[in-house]
């Protein structure tokens, strides 16, 4: 299953790693079991799991402040992607 994974083009042409990179790993170690592990790989994955679950919810059930909610959710997401990247790309360069 691994061998299906998409490369990181911009690991691949400036050798540092993207927002997104540990991603698809996280998705794979979620499917065997590995919370922890899913965690530590790419900690933005639950705050996007939950947006996810919130989204596909909100398209057949309405939610009186639905649009709030997405924002604040969408909001929580970046900040852990920024948080986390920023804390990776320290730990690269010292």
């Amino acid at each position: 299953m691994e061998d299906l994974l998409l490369p990181c083009l911009n690991k691949q042409l400036f050798g540092i790693e993207c927002y997104g990179c540990g991603g698809q790993r996280a998705v794979l170690l979620l499917l065997r079991g590995d919370f922890h592990g899913a965690w530590f790989m790419f900690p933005a994955i639950y705050p996007i799991l939950i947006l996810l679950a919130f989204v596909i919810t909100n398209l057949f059930f309405n939610f009186k402040y639905d649009y709030y909610i997405k924002i604040g959710l969408i909001l929580l997401t970046a900040t852990v992607l920024l948080l986390s990247y920023l804390i990776k790309m320290y730990y690269l360069f010292i």
